[in-house]
Parts: C-alpha cells; sequence; structure tokens
C-alpha cells in the first residue's frame, strides 16, 4: 500500500538502518546520513508544523523507524519547557524505537517499547490533545491504542529485503487519516 507523503521532495535514505546489518547511518562512511546538514532547531509552538516534524511522519509510515527516531529527536530536546510536547515526541520516539526492534525480530523489546509508548500516550491525553490531533490525524487516546495493539498482537514480519523499508504497523501517521 502506498502512503501519503508530507514531503514529496525529499527522498528517502537509501536503506532503512538496522542495528549489525548495515552501516550506521551517522557514523560509518559508507552511511547513508554520514555528514549530513544538521537538523534545524525550531520553537516548540512551530515544532508540530515543521519540516523535521513532517519529515519523521514520512519516514515512520515507510518503514524507516530508526531514521524516523532520528528526525524527531531534536524536537524531542528542544520542548523542554512544554511538557505535552516533550511527552508527545517521547511517545513517537518509542513507538518508532518498537518499530526497529520488531523488524529485528526482537518481540520482547519491541513489547517494552510500544507498552511505554502507550503509558506515554496517555499521559499525554491528560492535557489538551488537539495540535497533536491535527499533527497527526489522531488523538493520543487513540495513538496509545495502536501502540498497546503492538504489544498484544504483534506483527508478522515477512522476508523483507535487505536494507528495504518495512512497514510493521497497521496504521499511518498522517493529517486527515483515522485509522
Amino acid at each position: 500500500m502506498s502512503h501519503p507523503r508530507l514531503l514529496p521532495e525529499k527522498n528517502f535514505p537509501g536503506y532503512a538502518y538496522l542495528p549489525g546489518k548495515h552501516p550506521h547511518p551517522v557514523r560509518d562512511p559508507l552511511g547513508h546520513s554520514y555528514q549530513s546538514d544538521p537538523v534545524a532547531v525550531v520553537a516548540v509552538e512551530e515544532s508540530l508544523s515543521s519540516k523535521g516534524f513532517r519529515w519523521g511522519v514520512d519516514l515512520f509510515n515507510h518503514g524507516y523507524y530508526w531514521e524516523a527516531h532520528e528526525a524527531w529527536e531534536p524536537l524531542w530536546h528542544a520542548a523542554k519547557r512544554s511538557t505535552q510536547h516533550r511527552l508527545f515526541f517521547k511517545g513517537l520516539i518509542l513507538l518508532a524505537a518498537a518499530g526497529v526492534k520488531i523488524r529485528e525480530g526482537k518481540r520482547v523489546a519491541a513489547a517494552r517499547h510500544a507498552a511505554r509508548a502507550a503509558a506515554v500516550f496517555r499521559q499525554v491525553t491528560s492535557l489538551p490533545s488537539r495540535p497533536f490531533e491535527d499533527a497527526l490525524g489522531m488523538t493520543p487516546a487513540a495513538l496509545a491504542v495502536h501502540a498497546e495493539a503492538t504489544v498484544t498482537s504483534p506483527a508478522v514480519l515477512r522476508e523483507p529485503m535487505l536494507g528495504q523499508p518495512d512497514p510493521v504497523f497497521d496504521f499511518i501517521l498522517a493529517p486527515g487519516y483515522e485509522g
């Protein structure tokens, strides 16, 4: 299934990184993001509409989980003064880490990350969530349910071609999408 793109002008990396299977994207000279430009820091108020956030969504939806985590991490660091944004980005990063662990076949670690992501998204639901719902097309509560489903019904992996992205979740993150 082809998922919508938020930044169609950006090219996806040459491979979806899995630890031990590919060159480290940033540290290895053969990595797909070696010596790439640093991510622009944005104000927390602009983070949900930033290119970095939208790039992370594109990466996540297409199975580039490690790369999505990397796209969202600077936003998480920049959100020090906003508890709700910090929790939201932490939940996304944990969910992306679960995707990496699923692709690695590490079910226990994947379940642990997904459960932690669900718990974090549940904390966000106690705060005003409209900006997050607008940014993803679902509420943090719905995202928590999806994360919990990952724990109870882990993805059945196909045998992907080495390095090719393989989306493992049965939902996408996208404005206007309810899944």
